[in-house]
């Protein structure tokens, strides 16, 4: 069994080469500690890099965790020539909106809303990671239902998706 300093530096490990959300009930089961062990290290482990102010951080995100740069040093990171740019179109950032606040929602449902085809930014968005497939309607035809994804999540900076702003006028 890891000790306690082992963990961290193994959860440390988990989240830096994934680059995503890595679930609570994951991490259990890599690291073969209980859950309650698991969260009180992530809170020990939480405080250290909000105490040592350091350039990244880990935040709980859902069910798991996400090692992220700290938004402090956005101004910083965007100066940088290195950094990968996900530019979506207009078209793309208002299909995502649909769907992030209208989810769980079937492609028709989108372009009624819309009021175009969005074949091609569906399957844009399915290849950047930002929505997911979630299963089908118990309708007619059984379309796809569509949901955003926990990359969704991470590329905007939530921690769910209680965190969208509220829409204006409605």
């Amino acid at each position: 069994m890891l000790m306690r300093e082992e963990i961290k530096a193994a959860v440390e490990a988990l989240l830096f080469i994934r680059g995503e959300i890595v679930t609570a009930d994951e991490l259990v089961e890599i690291l073969d500690i209980p859950l309650p062990d698991l969260k009180l290290i992530m809170q020990e482990l939480i405080l250290e890099y909000n105490q040592h102010k350091r350039g990244i951080q880990i935040v709980p995100v859902d069910q798991g965790y996400l090692m992220c740069t700290r938004p402090e040093y956005a101004d910083l990171l965007s100066r940088s020539k290195k950094v990968v740019h996900r530019r979506l179109s207009q078209a793309a950032l208002e299909t995502l909106a649909v769907i992030a606040y209208q989810q769980p929602i079937t492609r028709a449902e989108i372009e009624r809303v819309r009021g175009v085809k969005v074949d091609k930014v569906i399957n844009n968005l399915l290849e950047k990671g930002l929505i997911e497939e979630r299963g089908y309607k118990e309708a007619v035809g059984k379309p796809v239902i569509y949901g955003t994804s926990p990359e969704f999540l991470r590329v905007f900076g939530l921690t769910s998706l209680k965190d969208l702003p509220d829409i204006e006028g409605a």
